[in-house]
């Protein structure tokens, strides 16, 4: 009888991706390539090393955040999302809806700092989305931090697409036009204060994302689980500098299922054990529209697993606003009424 060991996968970690090997000989160059690949075409997620953030950049970071989240309550509160129609500031500890249910943590969220832009009549509402941030006045080091974090992040993610791009024979700046000054990135600080009490594990509920790229910065505390190729949830053990990255709905729908995004899911840590995490979402501008990708496998696609209750939208803002008014009802319901009936 013939062995099948050699072909069975490993569930034990992610495959890793090092970034760069994109710049050594030929041969590395391939071989990076095909392990990159393979991990977005079978997995829809990997760990990213050699992408050049260095250790003080990502302290500066998470000095600055576990400094907000030390803030007294009524200061994390003065800046809460509730207060703002582009969905950004402070949400607290069961505010935000995953898959109807909430998920228990607090955070911050941050974007691109842009003047508001109030849709004017006859244009789509997803301009909600582009505004000022809220922060802090007691932490002014929070908002450098966090700005330079996404202008970093945006430039690896843009390195990363591309040479996914290219690792599947397609065109490595087919997306370009869809990114560049006007793209709408997303930053969240993340604090998962423990479990809930009352029997719920539900750190994040079982989702996708639906952007380009994610890039998530974690602790040592764990409790991201990714759905693997054997139906089951597995938990993903956190590398120390490495960035868990995974595919949004966007890449899986212009490669008709080919590229892959994966259902995930976050357990809250046990007891009062806190656990910090920071995701970056590489997303492209809201008015965008995202062209089927061109690629030597893409008559061979498999196809998208549709989901009627998450339609995908041709413009990537209606599909941010929608997760934005589902995910956040406190704020849909005292700024966007109107736009209910159409989440």
């Amino acid at each position: 009888m013939t062995s099948h060991t050699a072909t069975t996968p490993s569930y034990a970690q992610l495959p890793i991706i090092d970034l760069s090997a994109a710049d050594r000989g030929p041969q590395d160059r391939a071989l990076f390539h095909a392990q990159l690949r393979s991990a977005a075409h079978d997995v829809g997620f990997f760990q990213l090393v050699g992408h050049g953030v260095t250790q003080d950049e990502t302290d500066a970071l998470l000095t600055a955040m576990r400094a907000f989240f030390a803030l007294p309550e009524t200061d994390r509160l003065a800046l809460d999302n509730v207060n703002s129609p582009h969905f950004r500031g402070y949400t607290r500890t069961g505010d935000e809806r995953t898959g109807g249910s909430r998920d228990w943590r607090d955070q911050l969220d941050i974007g691109a700092e842009r003047p508001a832009r109030v849709p004017g009549p006859g244009e789509p509402p997803y301009w909600w989305l582009q505004g000022p941030n809220q922060w802090p006045a007691a932490l002014p080091g929070l908002r450098t931090a966090a700005l330079a974090w996404i202008d970093r992040l945006s430039a690896v993610a843009q390195r990363l697409l591309r040479e996914l791009l290219t690792a599947i024979g397609a065109p490595a700046g087919f997306y370009d036009p869809v990114f560049g000054a006007h793209a709408h990135p997303h930053l969240k600080l993340v604090r998962y204060p423990g479990s809930a009490g009352d029997g719920t594990d539900q750190g994040v509920g079982v989702h996708k994302d639906y952007g380009f790229l994610t890039l998530l910065l974690q602790d040592t505390v764990g409790g991201l689980q990714v759905l693997r190729g054997d139906g089951r949830f597995h938990d993903v053990p956190p590398i120390p500098g490495a960035f868990v990255v995974n595919l949004g709905e966007l890449l899986e729908v212009a490669t008709n299922g080919y590229l892959l995004a994966t259902n995930h899911r976050v357990v809250s840590p046990p007891g009062a054990t806190e656990r910090y995490s920071v995701p970056f979402f590489y997303n492209p501008r809201l008015d965008a529209k995202v062209a089927p990708l061109p690629f030597p496998h893409a008559a061979t696609a498999p196809g998208v697993t549709t989901d009627p209750s998450n339609p995908m939208y041709a413009e990537y803002g209606y599909n941010e606003l929608k997760g934005k008014l589902r995910a956040h009802p406190l704020v849909a319901e005292r700024h966007h009424g109107a736009l209910l009936a159409t989440a």
